[in-house]
């Protein structure tokens, strides 16, 4: 199936991707070339089937979009949210700060909500646990199938590139992606799960949640510290990915494990990002793996330094087959914005003030003796790209900022004179 998919995509798609290379000329999907909050479309409907307990969903999806983008065609990266297949949302901070981070980069993006839930509780079995992925993996498929029919028949609203589909997901939102991406063979579902008969499971490998006749396939994932259920579903030449995990995950296991729900109840042996990992390699299939050492579940979540270095190895994931670029798995600095605004700075007031120490704890001294002006701001910014202090300054050329109640991470310095801006990296500790 993928590989016919793929084959259509080379013949009838080159011409999207022609156009999407063309928009890599600057710094778009590189740098922050749309600064603004993206605009928002939320609670858009892309489907609709049966929960676990036999009541109807109509499922949700909350679209993120360039501020100010003019392309008529733009890659889509839609995320799923964790939550162990019985809580988080579709508006969750695991996943929104990559919507939105993506979208500043010049994607368009999607967070989902899927089926939560599942029978059993609470003590769960394996086929409670498995038969809750498949309505995930049903969802997100149905999602995927959204945005192409409506590229397809409804006019495109969100201008989307149908042939540059990327899927991602966060603890179970990484199930999700590599159950959609690896699980895709009838003969692969488990043979205690019923997609015949029971409701809200029918429809096989594609579910019934809504959108039939269109393809669900993508062209590469993002795994954050999720599981598949056994690795020999991955076979060459299928979907490349990248994998993201902590070695003392304690949620998802790191290899292949028992995984529990909520820390107490067995479900199944699943297979963590290292297997998946080992399996791709062996395969040859196109990934990179991110390693958070010492590091439990989804690093990336509330803390600066773990988000910065994943956003930017997404980015340049991304980059790859967007772009065309070769495949860069490195952290190569934070993103930037390509307007000015960001580290990258050039201006001509960069050499006129000076912060130290850096990295600070405690205290944080900004010198701006050699800044002509006595009127200047200076924000101190998060890796989110949130303003955690703000400070107007008309008289003193040296400024000590008490940074003990600022969590350890990665901020940007910024110091805004007239019509400069200039900003420097800092690091907390």
């Amino acid at each position: 199936m993928k590989k016919l998919y793929f084959s259509l995509f080379t013949i009838l798609g080159l011409s999207f991707g022609m156009k999407a290379q063309a928009q890599c000329s600057g710094e778009r999907y590189y740098n922050f070339v749309f600064p603004n909050a993206p605009i928002v479309t939320s609670n858009v409907a892309y489907g609709e089937n049966k929960k676990f307990d036999g009541n109807n969903q109509i499922l949700k999806l909350d679209v993120y979009e360039p501020n100010g983008d003019t392309a008529s065609l733009r890659p889509l990266v839609i995320f799923a949210h964790g939550g162990s297949f019985v809580g988080g949302s579709k508006t969750g901070t695991d996943v929104v700060p990559f919507c939105k981070d993506l979208a500043k980069l010049g994607y368009v993006t999607a967070s989902i909500e899927y089926r939560l839930g599942m029978n059993g509780l609470p003590g769960p079995d394996s086929s409670d646990a498995t038969e809750a992925v498949m309505r995930g993996v049903h969802d997100g498929r149905a999602a995927v199938r959204f945005f192409r029919k409506n590229a397809d028949t409804g006019g495109n609203t969100y201008r989307i590139d149908p042939n540059n589909i990327f899927f991602g997901g966060s603890s179970a939102g990484g199930f999700i992606a590599l159950q959609m991406a690896y699980l895709d063979q009838p003969s692969e579902i488990p043979t205690y799960i019923d997609t015949v008969g029971q409701q809200g499971l029918t429809g096989g490998i594609e579910g019934n949640s809504g959108n039939p006749g269109y393809s669900s396939e993508v062209r590469a994932i993002i795994n954050m510290c999720g599981a598949i259920g056994d690795t020999s579903w991955i076979n060459a030449g299928d979907e490349p990915v990248i994998n993201f995990h902590g070695t003392n995950d304690d949620v998802v296991p790191f290899g292949t494990d028992i995984i529990t729900l909520l820390g107490f109840f067995p479900l199944l042996k699943v297979a963590g990002s290292n297997s998946v990992n080992a399996r791709v390699n062996h395969l040859g299939i196109t990934n990179c793996f991110e390693i958070h050492e010492g590091q439990g579940h989804t690093p990336a979540t509330g803390n600066a330094a773990y988000y910065d270095t994943s956003l930017v190895k997404i980015r340049n994931f991304l980059y790859h087959f967007v772009c065309g670029d070769a495949l860069n798995c490195n952290y190569n600095g934070s993103v930037v914005n390509a307007t000015g605004t960001g580290i990258q700075d050039n201006s001509a007031i960069s050499q006129q003030w000076s912060i130290f120490p850096n990295p600070a704890s405690n205290y944080l001294t900004i010198d701006l003796n050699n800044v002509a002006s006595n009127q200047t701001q200076v924000n101190i910014i998060n890796a989110l790209g949130q303003t955690v202090v703000s400070i107007e300054n008309k008289i003193h050329k040296q400024l000590q900022v008490d940074m003990n109640d600022l969590p350890k991470g990665i901020y940007f310095v910024q110091l805004i004179n007239g019509a400069e801006v200039s900003n420097k990296k800092l690091i907390v500790e």
